[in-house]
């Protein structure tokens, strides 16, 4: 009987020895040649009747045992997880040990497994959260969003204004020298503080049609692009024209313009509710994120260095797609950070063991609950997805192909999550929906 004991085990690697039975290893052989045997053709005999002497003697006794062994080592390698109570995270490390006298085959499988959590308490943790509140001025300020979506621009005669949509000419400087990306003609801006570094819009306001001025305005010191946070640049502007926003009259003939409503209260009804859903959800984000801080500093976990490494792979990976998509390579990415590679990789360990300690903690949390994606779950999230991109629902699953396990581990992740949540003992508790407030 084949048999399997545990060389060395660590929070997160074991060394198993396991032992082929006499037995089992011959019923693997001969297992082996019937399959073998089947592809083979020698002169005086059928398609797959090669006795097996026969067969040994034109391929050689080895081929026999590799094949047998290719099928017996996975097998009792399963056997030994399941008798051990082992999670692999990765495929085993496998070795053939030296033949001793008497004793039957063995082979060595080193592998990385999931640590042992013994998790700390992880409901009704107290968390502070955050009211949530949606004045009269929220409530018009998105509207009258909604109205500048539908205005018009309008030539005026005056100085610009906060606000204003000009086109302007500018070139900038830093101790004289001009920068990538500070220069540009005839480019339309509106003149809002929020989208330019402090100093700009602001400098620009009170100039006419035809003028012409420097304005000095300071990068923020954790400006994205390293080589310009902190400095001061002087912007060399000339101002064309100057416009202005024309909004339509906000009545009813405006609501039933852009909406299914008929009348501003109605809408004002739904912009409400809606502008309190969006405070909801970033509320429940927040106590989730603090549920999470929490969990992370009341549990030591034993972290697999494989898990962590791979992650940081990850984390590359994203940083190299965020580059492309801003129209930059890595590379300069690299350049402007003043790191190579493998140093911008190791900058990452710390966050990387961070959510490799948060998913490990999820997933107990989620063995513990007995949480699982049901086929209910995984049909709602692939006709969600259906929706998102505007496909059928079976080319969305075939598009997703083995990706559907990473939508698994999604949904698990947000159902625990939300198990989470509504287990903790929030401060002040977390708002309800508004339809709900009604009833």
């Amino acid at each position: 009987m084949s048999s399997s004991t545990i060389l060395k085990r660590e929070p997160t690697h074991v060394e198993l020895e396991i032992t082929i039975a006499p037995e089992a290893l011959k019923q693997a052989q001969e297992r082996a040649f019937r399959e073998l045997v089947k592809n083979v053709k020698l002169p005086g005999f059928r398609p797959g009747h090669v006795p097996r002497r026969v067969f040994e003697q034109n391929y050689g006794v080895h081929t026999i045992e590799e094949r047998a062994m290719e099928e017996i080592v996975p097998e009792l390698y399963a056997q030994a997880l399941k008798e051990h109570h082992l999670d692999p995270l990765e495929r085993p490390h496998m070795e053939l040990l030296p033949d001793e006298d008497g004793k039957p085959p063995r082979f060595k499988a080193s592998v990385e497994i999931r640590p042992e959590i013994v998790l700390s308490t992880y409901k009704g943790i107290a968390i502070e959260g955050e009211a949530v509140t949606v004045s009269d001025e929220d409530v018009d300020r998105a509207i009258e969003s909604m109205a500048k979506e539908r205005s018009t621009l309008v030539p005026v005669d005056r100085a610009a204004a906060l606000g204003d949509i000009v086109t302007i000419d500018y070139r900038g400087t830093i101790d004289g020298v001009a920068f990538d990306g500070g220069t540009a003609e005839k480019n339309v801006v509106e003149l809002l503080d929020e989208r330019f570094i402090p100093g700009f819009a602001t400098g620009i306001a009170g100039m006419s049609a035809g003028e012409s001025r420097d304005v000095e305005a300071k990068f923020p010191e954790d400006y994205a692009e390293t080589t310009l946070a902190g400095k001061t640049a002087v912007f060399a502007i000339t101002l064309h024209d100057v416009k202005e926003l024309e909004l339509p009259p906000i009545d009813d003939a405006f609501v039933a313009s852009i909406s299914d409503y008929a009348t501003v209260d109605e809408l004002k009804e739904q912009v409400r509710k809606r502008l309190h859903a969006i405070g909801r959800s970033r509320v429940r984000r927040m106590v989730g994120n603090r549920i999470m801080q929490t969990m992370l500093d009341t549990n030591d976990v034993a972290l697999p260095p494989g898990l962590v490494e791979r992650e940081m792979d990850r984390m590359i990976s994203e940083i190299e797609t965020e580059a492309e998509r801003n129209g930059a390579t890595f590379e300069d990415m690299l350049e402007r950070s003043g790191k190579t590679r493998d140093e911008l990789r190791e900058s990452l360990r710390e966050d990387a063991q961070r959510r490799v300690k948060g998913t490990l903690l999820i997933e107990a949390v989620a063995k513990a609950e007995g949480i699982v994606a049901t086929t209910a779950d995984i049909n709602a999230e692939l006709h969600a997805l259906s929706a998102r991109y505007g496909r059928p629902v079976d080319q969305v699953q075939a598009a997703l192909g083995n990706n559907i396990l990473g939508l698994m581990d999604g949904i698990v992740r947000e159902k625990t999550l939300d198990l989470l949540i509504d287990g903790a003992s929030v401060t002040p508790p977390l708002p309800v929906e508004l339809a709900e407030e009604a009833t």
